[in-house]
């Protein structure tokens, strides 16, 4: 990952918690990304099947572990 990116942040774990669908909401905020453009995910678990979704559409990802049991995922696209 390129530290030349700049990330938007998207904390989805209210959200869920209210028992909103996250996923479409993410998947806009994906398609507004422009060039130089990331996206970090906060969620309160393992987003696996997002990742896997994105990894499969052309975006890298990097997982860390957040405070307590939340997980920020960060999405982009590789130079190319």
């Amino acid at each position: 990952m390129t530290t030349a990116l700049k990330f938007r942040r998207f904390d989805v774990r209210k959200l869920i918690e209210t028992g909103a669908e996250v996923l479409p909401l993410i998947l806009q905020r994906v398609t507004q990304l422009r060039a130089g453009e990331g996206i970090v995910v906060i969620a309160p678990f393992l987003p696996s099947p997002l990742i896997e979704r994105l990894n499969s559409e052309g975006f890298a990802s990097r997982v860390e572990r957040g405070g307590g049991s939340d997980w920020l995922v960060y999405f982009w696209r590789e130079a190319g």
